[in-house]
């Protein structure tokens, strides 16, 4: 354990001798197998997948086909399981593909797990505490120090301990640093607060009052000097009962994450997140449709 995924997934030993699509049988060839004798990863440690990019996906495999084949492993005769590719695999259901290319390859559990986690951790869009989460399940369940953990993945042994500090917040913090209601940069303010009930009411006016970091660093500075106040709620703000449903409709109309603020006095702002160029083409069509 501890190769890494391109280290196991480019080992000789992790070769099996299948058929390719020219008819021929050589080791660590591409194979063309039935989408339907592959199942799904157990170890995934994702299981949420933008639908929207989902669809996009099977668009581009249906006009273009399947670029870059999905790894798997062989279970027995014609059964195989994912190792690499799921959203590939999930678009080519999609689009109700009938052969998928594959590279198939020799994995035990421990692997299976350690090669889907390292490759969750390289997913551009992976939210903080899922990167934390991640990290915690290889050194955990990988046997896997925090410096092993570093050199693998090629990062500062701090950034992985900064993310793995996270996993340390209450539970509604997590939840709202991965709703993204707050940033990687609210989070590590609340770290240094030591009481859980203290950090839930900071993220309360975070939230309410649309707190910068700054702001929040300030605001835990604060409070932790001798004699200093809590937060308070005073100013937290309740969105009124017609528009909590409006943040979720629009989410769906636009196929992304969009957030609704507003505080006391009825004024705030409409945030529609998106990850690239052809993302927001799409919301600005939508919009002017």
């Amino acid at each position: 354990m501890g190769k890494g995924l391109d280290a196991i997934l480019g080992s000789p030993d992790t070769d099996i001798t299948s058929k390719d699509i020219s008819g021929s049988y050589v080791a660590g060839a591409i194979a063309e197998i039935p989408v339907a004798n592959i199942e799904a990863n157990p170890f995934q440690p994702r299981s949420d997948f933008d639908e929207m990019d989902l669809r996009e996906l099977a668009e581009s495999i249906k006009t273009q086909g399947v670029i870059q084949p999905v790894t798997v492993r062989k279970l027995g005769y014609d059964k195989y399981q994912l190792i690499a590719g799921e959203r590939r695999l999930r678009a080519s259901q999609m689009v109700g593909l009938e052969l998928i290319p594959v590279f198939i390859r020799v994995a035990n559990d421990e692997q299976m797990l350690e090669m889907a986690l390292i490759e969750n951790i390289h997913r551009k869009d992976l939210n903080a505490i899922e990167m934390a989460i991640s990290y915690q399940r290889l050194i955990d369940e990988c046997r896997l120090t925090q410096e092993q953990l570093s050199n693998q993945l090629g990062k500062n042994r701090s950034t992985i301990t900064n993310y793995l500090r996270l996993l340390k917040l209450p539970p509604l913090v997590q939840v709202a640093l991965r709703d993204e209601s707050i940033s990687m940069g609210h989070a590590r303010a609340l770290i240094s607060v030591d009481n859980s009930k203290t950090q839930e009411e900071i993220l309360q006016k975070i939230v309410g009052e649309d707190l910068s970091v700054r702001q929040t660093e300030q605001l835990v500075r604060e409070f932790g000097k001798p004699g200093g106040k809590k937060p308070g709620n005073k100013k937290t703000v309740s969105i009124p009962e017609k528009y909590k449903e409006m943040p979720s409709v629009l989410s769906r109309k636009f196929g992304t994450k969009v957030s609704l603020r507003r505080n006391n006095k009825g004024t705030g702002s409409i945030v529609i997140s998106f990850k690239d160029d052809d993302e927001l083409d799409n919301i600005i069509s939508i919009i002017q449709d």
